[in-house]
């Protein structure tokens, strides 16, 4: 793998409640631990975005879920098995994530990922990582490195290298809110 170098300088950044710039299985993003409040705190200050705009959260597992919701119907892991796209689904009754990653109603977008490195990432920190487009807050998400803004960049404490020459244009997860009867509402396609 031809990204070890980069995970490690990652957690370095992470455990110290700094903030990384990397590509997830969509969009390049800005991510630090979603445990930590002052790391979260500095990502809306270097978005420009106000707190009450939730962000999304990475994990590696059905596991990680399970242990950062509260009653999380088991048929939507199903459900997941079956879409194409990464898909983000928003839990209500979020644990131990800090307060100011929750919507006001204490749900949370999390995203289980299975692009490679952000996967390694996410298993070697045993944290889910906070994950939002790599831009200022009402500007285009950045499709690919070269489209993230200089503010942006310099405003993080490490800038990962892998994948900065892909030129394939990404897309945001879908997201959806599983309900109680289990049907899914599409939040964003």
């Amino acid at each position: 793998m031809d990204f070890l170098e980069d995970v490690d300088q990652c957690l370095a950044v992470l455990n110290a409640g700094g903030l990384i710039v990397y590509p997830t299985d969509t969009i390049w993003g800005i991510g630090c631990d979603a445990t930590n409040a002052a790391a979260v705190a500095r990502i809306y200050a270097l978005k420009q975005r106000a707190e009450s705009k939730s962000m999304i959260v990475l994990v590696g597992e059905v596991k990680d879920v399970l242990k950062y919701t509260a009653g999380v119907d088991l048929r939507l892991f199903d459900y997941l098995k079956t879409v194409s796209k990464p898909t983000t689904v928003v839990y209500g009754g979020a644990i131990g994530l800090a307060p100011n990653l929750l919507a006001e109603d204490g749900s949370v977008g999390i995203r289980i990922v299975n692009e490679p490195f952000c996967r390694h990432l996410v298993k070697r920190f045993r944290k889910p990582l906070v994950s939002t487009s790599a831009n200022i807050s009402g500007r285009p998400a950045p499709g690919s490195f070269e489209e993230i803004a200089p503010e942006v960049l310099a405003g993080v404490d490490y800038v990962v290298k892998y994948r900065r020459e892909d030129r394939e244009k990404k897309v945001p997860s879908a997201v959806v809110r599983w309900g109680r009867d289990g049907k899914v509402e599409v939040l964003r396609p």
